[in-house]
């Protein structure tokens, strides 16, 4: 289905895609997910067999393809710092859907596995590191135990070989994964070479890593955090301060960079490689479009230069990471950081979703089809909020779906 926000040009096809001449202004047209089946009904609420959206990527090695990816699985709030999973033993999974006649349909699931071929789960370790605090429980009420090899996977690079990297908040931690779904490695903030930074550690509970991106070099992830650190956790809740980290997927070594936010609370949701140097970014507030008592003002990609930012790594590997006179990063306002001397990264705005007519209230994925093309992904989470109840879109009036929103920009990338 195509809806356009502003008059179109002539359709042409080029490698594979469909794309338009250049346009005066940015242009959108929309493919949803399909197949859309329910999945299971819990207390008279259709939970769906979706979820993809949590992160986008074009399959490198056929063209009108892309991979789309699901988190943890269905899950809903059941109380303060509780959840109810619907499917326990839900495998969180990456889906390949081909492009056609403006509708993405799927056309393959890989779920995710340890290195034995055991399929991995959605559910929150119970404690130690990775623990979000919560409670699991079953739909009826009886209570999980934690998975320590837990993942709630939110980022995705598809790899020429067929494999992937996922980024997963949990940890967080990065996968390796091949191309049938089985974890080759996974790297944790353990410290030291090789491991992620121990100071990732205080991430958020369930605001890890929300999006990661390959370098051109090949070698080189970028990561970034869902919201600020909670380090300590009262300055990170009021912090508009979050970290993209490179990681050298050779030498084991990696930096990290500040990120500011448009707002304290908001939401880093993906990433995808311009360049060696830039990135775009997807940046968004809680708010629902149309919902007068939630209402949306921010879901934005912004153009990310790293050139002269600071790297905030700490040589030490202290567990609150770089100190400055003492107190942490996230203990001082933007303004504080550049009078000590700390450049964060470079922003500029390329497309407001909300000017293009958004529906959603949480775009989660981003990927470059070319350089006058992008498409942006939603978490619809699988058609369920809290009670449960049917997750409703204020502006279209029906329960929430996954859709490729894929915009058409008036000034390419590059």
């Amino acid at each position: 289905m195509a809806i356009r926000r502003f008059a179109l040009l002539p359709l042409v096809a080029v490698a594979g895609f469909v794309t338009l001449p250049r346009p005066v202004q940015d242009t959108v047209t929309r493919a949803r997910v399909q197949p859309r089946t329910i999945l299971v009904t819990v207390k008279g609420v259709p939970i769906f067999d979706t979820g993809y959206g949590s992160s986008i990527a074009v399959d490198p090695r056929h063209s009108n393809t892309f991979f789309l990816l699901a988190d943890r699985g269905p899950n809903y709030d059941a109380g303060k710092d509780v959840k109810a999973f619907v499917r326990p033993d839900y495998a969180p999974r990456i889906g390949q859907f081909a492009l056609r006649n403006g509708v993405l349909t799927q056309i393959a699931r890989i779920d995710l596995s340890n290195s034995a071929g055991a399929r991995l789960t959605g559910l929150p370790p119970a404690g130690g590191a990775g623990s979000t605090g919560e409670t699991a429980l079953t739909v009826d009420g009886a209570r999980l135990e934690g998975d320590s090899a837990g993942v709630d996977p939110e980022g995705l690079v598809a790899l020429e070989d067929g494999g992937f990297w996922v980024a997963e908040e949990y940890g967080p931690s990065l996968l390796h994964v091949n191309g049938a779904g089985r974890v080759i490695e996974r790297i944790r903030p353990t410290g030291g070479v090789g491991a992620l930074p121990q100071v990732l550690r205080r991430r958020r509970p369930n605001r890890g890593f929300e999006g990661v991106t390959l370098l051109p070099d090949g070698k080189t992830l970028v990561a970034v955090l869902e919201s600020p650190l909670e380090n300590p956790r009262e300055a990170g809740r009021a912090s508009k301060v979050t970290r993209l980290l490179a990681f050298d997927t050779q030498s084991g070594r990696s930096r990290q960079y500040l990120y500011v936010q448009d707002a304290v609370d908001d939401h880093n949701s993906d990433l995808v490689a311009i360049s060696q140097t830039e990135l775009l970014v997807l940046e968004r507030d809680a708010g629902m479009p149309g919902d007068t008592s939630h209402p949306a003002a921010i879901k934005r990609v912004y153009r990310v230069d790293l050139t002269g930012a600071t790297d905030v790594s700490d040589s030490s590997d202290r567990a609150e990471g770089m100190l400055l006179n003492g107190k942490t990063v996230e203990s001082f306002t933007p303004e504080e950081l550049a009078a000590h001397g700390v450049v964060a990264v470079r922003k500029s705005l390329v497309a407001d979703l909300l000017a293009l007519g958004y529906p959603h209230d949480k775009p989660e994925g981003i990927t470059i089809i070319n350089p006058s093309t992008i498409a942006i992904s939603n978490d619809d989470d699988f058609g369920v909020t809290e009670g449960p109840a049917p997750k409703l879109l204020s502006t279209l009036k029906e329960t929430d779906f996954n859709e490729a929103f894929i915009i058409h920009l008036a000034t390419p990338l590059r």
